[in-house]
C-alpha cells in the first residue's frame, strides 16, 4: 500500500501544473497545442507507452486461450495440469500479476498524473494571457464569455489528451496485434482485417470532420448563452427597475433556442454515424470467425486459433463502438479548442515595451506632454493637451461630461497609449516603464467602486497585500468604514471583517462600497492619489468627516481630484477646467471665480445660481 502511495505521490507532482508558457498563445491548431501542452510533453509520451503496453495485453490474453485451448485438446485430462504446469503458470502470472500492474500504471498515469496536471496548466496560461489584454478586449466581450471560453478550451484540451493516452493508443496497440496474430495463424485472415480497417476509417473520415464542424458550432452557442445569461444577472438590478424581466427572457430564449438548433443538427449526425458504425462493428466477427472455422475445416488452422481469433475479434468489434465515439469526443473537443483559441488568443495591444524598466519610487511630477487621443476616433477625449503636475500638488479637475477628464486618467494609468504626444511620471515616459510598476505607484478611487466578491477584509487588502491586520483596519477607520464592516454578515453567517461582499459588491450601499475602495486606495499608500469622484456617493456627513481624512492622506502626495461637485476641490492647490479636450481655464478656486467664466457659471449653478440666470431671463 505504502508502494502505490508513493508511486501516485510522484506522479502527481510529474509535471508543473502552473509553468508560465513562453511567448504568445498561437493563432493556429497544433502549435496552440504546442504551446498549451510544454513541458508536460515527456509524462504524456509516457503515459502513451504505457497504454500501449496496455493494448497489446488484449493481444497476449487472447495467445494464451489460444495456447490452452489447443493444449487441453491435445493432452490427457488427467495429466493435463502436470504436462501443462508451465503454460498455466504463465497464464495465472499473467492475468493476476503483469495484467493488473500494467492497467493500474496506466489507470494512475491517466487519472493522477496527467488530466489533473494538464488541465490546471492550460487554465493557468490561458488566465494569464488573458488578463495581459487590455481594458478594450474585455469591454468588447462579456466577462462570462471570457472565462467560459478559458474553461471550455482547457476542459476540451484535457479532455484530448486523456481519451489519445486512454484509448487511441490503447486501441491502436490492440490492432496492430491483432494483425500480428491473424498473420501468424493465416495471410489472408490479417488481409480480411485491412479490408475492414479500410472500410472503418474509411466511415470515420467522412463523419468526423463534420461532427466537429457541428461541434464548434454547438460550442459557440453555448457560449453565447453563457454570456447572455451572466450579462442580465450582472445587471440583474437594472432589469428589475427597468421592469424587463420579460425581455431580458426573451433574449435569453433567442440564444437557447439557436442552441438548441446547433444541438439537434449534431444529434442528427450522431444518429446517423451510431447507426454505421455498429453495421460495421457487427462485420467484423462475422467475417474474422466464419473465415477462421473454415481454415480449420481445411486443417490450416487449430480450435486455439479459431478461439483466439473469435476472441480479438469480438474485442475489437466491442472496442469500434468505444473508440469511434472517443473519435467523435476527441474531433468534438477539438473544435471547442479552436473556438476557444479563436477567442482567447488575439494579440496584446498594450504591452510593455521590450526593454521596459520597473519605475521604482516616484516623487509624483506628472507631465502631460503635447497629448492627443480620441479612443480611433476624429474628435473626443483629448488634442494637443500640456499639462504639468508638480510632486506634491493638489490638482482639481472639472469639466463637462466628454470634456476629457477621464481620459487623462486612464493614460495616466496606461490604460490606452497616447495617439500624439507622450505621458511622463518623473520624466520617464510611461511607454518605457512594466505596466505593472507604473500602476503600483498610483492609488486611484472611482465613482463606480470595484469589488470582488470576497471578504471585506480581503478586499481592503487588495491595496497592498501583505498588509497585517492592523494596517487593514486602521486605514477602513480612516476611511470611516471601519464600524458598518463591523455590523456585516453574510449568507454563510460569517461576520465582520470575514464577511464576504457579495459580487461587485452588491451586499453594500454606494457609500459603504466607496468608503471600502478609500480605505483600499489608504492602505497602498502610492505617491500619486487619483480621486475621481470619489466622495460623490457619500451622504454630507461622512463626507466631511472624510475630508478631514483625505486632507491628512494627500499630505505629501501629487493629487489628481475630479469632481462634478466643485466644494470637494475647491481647496486644492489649482484647478484646471477641461473643454472640448482641452484646458480652457486654470488657476485657484479664487481666482476661476473672479474670471467669470465656465468655473464660476459651474460654480454659481451648484451654489444657487440659477435664481439669478432666471432673474436674468426674465
Amino acid at each position: 500500500m505504502n508502494f502505490w502511495r508513493r508511486i501516485l505521490g510522484r506522479l502527481a507532482v510529474a509535471i508543473d501544473g502552473f509553468a508560465p508558457a513562453e511567448g504568445p498563445p498561437p493563432q493556429r491548431l497544433v502549435p496552440f497545442v504546442r504551446w498549451c501542452l510544454a513541458g508536460a510533453w515527456p509524462v504524456i509520451l509516457f503515459a502513451i507507452g504505457f497504454s500501449i503496453i496496455g493494448g497489446s495485453m488484449e493481444v497476449i490474453g487472447a495467445v494464451f486461450l489460444g495456447r490452452i485451448v489447443d493444449s487441453a485438446a491435445t493432452s490427457d485430462p488427467m495429466a493435463y495440469f502436470a504436462e501443462q504446469w508451465l503454460l498455466i503458470a504463465a497464464f495465472v502470472v499473467f492475468f493476476l500479476l503483469i495484467r493488473p500492474l500494467t492497467f493500474g500504471m496506466t489507470a494512475a498515469l491517466n487519472s493522477v498524473a496527467v488530466p489533473p496536471n494538464i488541465y490546471t496548466l492550460i487554465q493557468s496560461r490561458l488566465n494569464r494571457w488573458s488578463l495581459g489584454h487590455s481594458v478594450t478586449y474585455f469591454d468588447n466581450d462579456f466577462a462570462g464569455r471570457v472565462a467560459q471560453k478559458q474553461m471550455q478550451t482547457a476542459n476540451a484540451l484535457t479532455n484530448v489528451v486523456s481519451e489519445v493516452i486512454n484509448a487511441i493508443s490503447f486501441a491502436l496497440a490492440s490492432v496492430v496485434g491483432a494483425f500480428l496474430l491473424l498473420t501468424f495463424i493465416d495471410i489472408r485472415i490479417a488481409a480480411v482485417l485491412l479490408v475492414w480497417l479500410t472500410l472503418y476509417f474509411w466511415m470515420i473520415s467522412y463523419f468526423l470532420p463534420r461532427i466537429r464542424e457541428r461541434s464548434a458550432a454547438r460550442a459557440g452557442a453555448r457560449a453565447m448563452v453563457t454570456g447572455q445569461v451572466v450579462d442580465t444577472i450582472t445587471n440583474i438590478k437594472t432589469v428589475k427597475l427597468f421592469g424587463h424581466t420579460a425581455h431580458e427572457d426573451e433574449a435569453a430564449i433567442d440564444a437557447l433556442r439557436t442552441l438548441r438548433e446547433r444541438a439537434l443538427d449534431f444529434g442528427y449526425l450522431s444518429t446517423a454515424f451510431r447507426f454505421a458504425l455498429m453495421t460495421v462493428a457487427g462485420l467484423l466477427p462475422v467475417v474474422l470467425i466464419l473465415g477462421v472455422v473454415l481454415l480449420w475445416r481445411q486443417g490450416l488452422a487449430t480450435p486455439g486459433d479459431v478461439a483466439a481469433t473469435g476472441t480479438v475479434s469480438l474485442r475489437i468489434a466491442q472496442m469500434t463502438g468505444w473508440v469511434s465515439f472517443t473519435l467523435m469526443g476527441i474531433y468534438g473537443n477539438i473544435g471547442e479548442v479552436e473556438d476557444g483559441m479563436r477567442t482567447l488568443t488575439p494579440d496584446h495591444d498594450l504591452t510593455d515595451a521590450d526593454n521596459a524598466t520597473d519605475l521604482g519610487q516616484t516623487e509624483g511630477r506628472i507631465h502631460f506632454d503635447n497629448v492627443t487621443f480620441a479612443y480611433g476616433r476624429e474628435t473626443g477625449g483629448v488634442a494637443d493637451l500640456d499639462l504639468m503636475i508638480q510632486p506634491g500638488e493638489k490638482l482639481g479637475i472639472v469639466g463637462a461630461s466628454g470634456a476629457g477628464k477621464s481620459t487623462l486618467v486612464a493614460l495616466l494609468l496606461r490604460l490606452y497609449d497616447t495617439e500624439e504626444g507622450r505621458v511622463t511620471l518623473d520624466g520617464k515616459d510611461v511607454r518605457d516603464v512594466t505596466q505593472d510598476s507604473l500602476r503600483r505607484q498610483i492609488s486611484m478611487v472611482t465613482q463606480e467602486t470595484a469589488m470582488f466578491n470576497r471578504s471585506a477584509f480581503d478586499n481592503i487588502l487588495y491595496g497592498r497585500p501583505g498588509a497585517s491586520r492592523e494596517e487593514v483596519i486602521a486605514a477602513a477607520t480612516r476611511a470611516e468604514a471601519h464600524d458598518f464592516i463591523l455590523e456585516l454578515e453574510d449568507f454563510k453567517e460569517r461576520k465582520g471583517y470575514e464577511a464576504y461582499l457579495g459580487e461587485r459588491g452588491v451586499k453594500l450601499s454606494g457609500g459603504q462600497r466607496q468608503r471600502i475602495a478609500l480605505a483600499r486606495a489608504f492602505l497602498k499608500d502610492s505617491p500619486v492619489l487619483v480621486l475621481d469622484e470619489a466622495t460623490s456617493a457619500l451622504d454630507s456627513e461622512v463626507e466631511a468627516a472624510i475630508q478631514d481624512t483625505l486632507g491628512d492622506v494627500m499630505e505629501g502626495k501629487t493629487v489628481i481630484a475630479i469632481a462634478h461637485r466643485l466644494s470637494t476641490i475647491s481647496q486644492m492647490d489649482r484647478i484646471i477646467v477641461l473643454d472640448q479636450g482641452q484646458v480652457s481655464e486654470e488657476g485657484s478656486h479664487d481666482a476661476l471665480l473672479a474670471a467669470d467664466g465656465l468655473y464660476a457659471r459651474y460654480w454659481n449653478r451648484q451654489s444657487g445660481g440659477f435664481i439669478g440666470i432666471q432673474d436674468a431671463a426674465e
